[in-house]
């Protein structure tokens, strides 16, 4: 059975970071379009990063430099590594899995896990 599973939220200050961490089961990560969704209390689920298989990548406009994907090859687990975290950041982080960073920027994912809180306030 194909799985991902988020680690790693949590409560952070404004301006604080925080690292999210996804492991994969049951099918090849290392070779998959990997990405990381967001859903804020009463809004829709949204984009937040992508990364290609051979290493491209692209953020939502809100991250402004402030997130960093990345895939750590031969562990089938990637991370979301945030910085400079914002009230407005705070929500649900889901981990997933599709055919194309188009597909995934689009919003849509073929694989989603089942998304870890990060909750940013003082």
């Amino acid at each position: 059975q194909s799985q991902l599973v988020e680690s790693g939220g949590g409560l952070v200050q404004p301006g604080g970071s925080l690292t999210l961490s996804c492991v994969a089961s049951g099918f090849n990560l290392d070779s998959a379009v990997i990405g990381w969704f967001r859903q804020s209390p009463g809004k829709e689920r949204e984009f937040v990063a992508t990364e290609s298989w051979n290493g491209d990548k692209y953020y939502a406009d809100f991250v402004k430099g402030r997130f960093t994907i990345a895939r750590d090859i031969g562990a089938e687990s990637m991370t979301l590594q945030m910085n400079n975290l914002e009230p407005e950041d705070t929500a649900v982080y889901y981990c997933v899995a599709g055919p194309s960073t188009a597909y995934i920027r689009a919003g849509q994912a073929n694989f989603s896990g089942q998304g870890t809180l990060v909750t940013v306030s003082s």
